[in-house]
């Protein structure tokens, strides 16, 4: 099967082996908006059972989410984002921001973030972890600390 991240292993690549569907980023969208259950999944979503029960099995492998027997029905199983899937977070906001910027209705955004403490919209940004500026993406530089590998091919 051909690898979706092409000849290069990066972070970029790796994450995209796990994350680089659809379906993937919609469940954990419905994740951070508390959807718990398998049917809560099935019926936000309009998703068919067998792609459903194939991502959150993916997503469960890597750590990203844990089953979980329901408190009140032992025969439930109840999904849960790990703290692994609780960093996702801003990867969805920042999905979800630039849906809404270039791809939102004449009505605007479907939803609209705001933040408990103050009441006012929230738009999610990257800050400096030292001096806590707000960086834009022409403000970033990197450090290749390991040159980029093609992974070896197998002589079997």
């Amino acid at each position: 099967m051909k690898r979706a991240s092409g000849n290069r292993v990066c972070s970029v690549a790796r994450t995209l082996e796990i994350l680089g569907d659809r379906w993937i980023f919609l469940i954990l969208r419905e994740a951070f908006f508390g959807v718990r259950n398998y049917d809560q999944f099935l019926s936000n979503l309009g998703i068919a059972t067998n792609i459903l029960s194939s991502r959150l099995k993916t997503l469960v492998a890597h750590g990203i989410m844990e089953k979980q027997q329901d408190r009140k029905d032992a025969r439930r199983i109840r999904y849960r984002l790990t703290e692994k899937g609780l960093d996702l977070y801003t990867i969805v906001l920042a999905f979800m921001q630039w849906g809404d910027r270039w791809l939102a209705d004449a009505d605007g955004p479907p939803l609209e973030l705001y933040h408990k403490g103050c009441g006012r919209r929230l738009e999610p940004v990257m800050n400096c972890a030292a001096c806590g500026k707000t960086v834009h993406a022409h403000e970033v530089g990197y450090v290749e600390k390991k040159p980029f590998q093609t992974p070896k091919k197998s002589t079997t």
